[in-house]
């Protein structure tokens, strides 16, 4: 028997929601950052990103069977409520982790043309190695570098891979990349991983990168080694108090962005994706067509480059960091209540970017080809 329409409640900033749910259900949709009780008194079924906190009060008393949310984190997640009231849940692990990669590699391809370096001259340390760091390594070894890796609930519980502590990835590493998931119980709580004491911990001249979450680092007491020393050049994706961003600090940020590291088209529209199939597995509906059905064919699908061509060409084609960064600097004369509806506008009306993989670079080298490849873009030899 075909089971019955379900009454689907969603963030608006969810793609594809018509192309995969309508068969299935009757779709309302709210922003993420207001959704209610009163929203969901009808709903069955709970689409939210990682704005909307779902706690047991949101959903307590509701017919909700399946809250899925189309983010690799679930932080903003009551999963033990969810258990208790009965209500399936499914994340989208690895949705959007290469734009998060992409986002990283593009950014630190820039500081390397401004500030002169190769990546190969630096040592690259990752804090937090899930499918956004662990992959972010592989990148990284497929480029010919050796990252250090720090995260210590995977190095208790695994063997095999190379973990350092905490204290040696800071005091070792030129470039540290954050991509910890949230948590503030247990015995590796990440709130204020990055604190008063461990920032004293980086070199001076080190590039520090947080694209998981902004309460990672205590932005206070960043702001105020910024302050006295200035020493250190800053990528932020993330911020402690979102929506709201501080100004003070964002003003020593290199590239400050409004926490879209992983909003590429093809991360957001596989999440979607992810979640129809977890939703039909749990309440008995057919699957989707698959993923390569709902994604749009890409505005630039081939270039080709001389053998001179600069690596950033064919990255800024796909992403250029800057443009984010502009459009962030332009709220941050706002008053904060309007400053907080820019940054979630930011994010509604972002444009659409593609990951590496959509464009195939034509080349005649193979030495470029390889480190092209690396990188996640597709690569023909001519």
């Amino acid at each position: 028997m075909t089971p019955r329409k379900l009454r689907i409640v969603a963030d608006e900033n969810i793609p594809a929601l018509e192309a995969l749910f309508a068969d299935i259900g009757e779709i309302k949709t709210y922003p993420g950052r207001h959704i209610t009780h009163s929203d969901l008194v009808k709903a069955d079924v709970l689409l939210v990103r990682s704005i909307t906190q779902v706690t047991a009060e949101l959903v307590a008393n509701t017919p909700m069977q399946f809250v899925g949310t189309a983010t690799i984190g679930t932080d903003h997640i009551d999963e033990a409520a969810l258990k208790a009231l009965g209500i399936g849940f499914s994340s989208a692990p690895g949705c959007n982790a290469d734009a998060v990669v992409e986002y990283v590699l593009s950014c630190l391809l820039h500081l390397a043309a401004e500030q002169s370096f190769s990546l190969h001259e630096k040592t690259i340390g990752i804090i937090g190695v899930g499918q956004v760091g662990g992959r972010l390594a592989s990148r990284l070894r497929a480029l010919g570098l050796s990252p250090l890796l720090s995260d210590p609930p995977r190095q208790k519980r695994e063997e095999g891979e190379t973990f350092v502590s905490l204290d040696e990835l800071l005091a070792s590493s030129d470039i540290i990349c954050c991509h910890t998931p949230l948590t503030q119980t247990g015995d590796d709580p990440t709130w204020h991983l990055l604190n008063e004491q461990t920032l004293q911990r980086i070199r001076a001249g080190s590039i520090l990168l947080n694209a998981g979450r902004g309460p990672v680092i205590d932005q206070q007491a960043l702001l105020a080694r910024m302050k006295g020393a200035n020493d250190l050049t800053l990528v932020l994706d993330v911020w402690e108090h979102e929506p709201v961003v501080l100004a003070d600090l964002a003003a020593y940020v290199r590239i400050a962005t409004p926490h879209i590291a992983g909003y590429s088209l093809d991360g957001k529209i596989r999440g979607t994706w992810m979640l129809r199939n977890a939703l039909a597995n749990a309440l008995g509906f057919s699957p989707p067509l698959p993923l390569e059905h709902y994604l749009p064919v890409a505005d630039a699908r081939e270039l080709k480059l001389e053998a001179q061509a600069d690596v950033l060409l064919p990255v800024r084609l796909l992403y250029d960091p800057y443009r984010d960064d502009r459009a962030l600097r332009q709220t941050l004369l706002l008053e904060t209540a309007e400053q907080a509806i820019a940054f979630d506008q930011l994010r509604k009306l972002y444009p659409v970017r593609r990951e590496f993989s959509t464009l195939t670079l034509v080349v005649s080298s193979p030495v470029q080809a390889t480190y092209l490849e690396s990188l996640g873009f597709r690569v023909a030899l001519e």
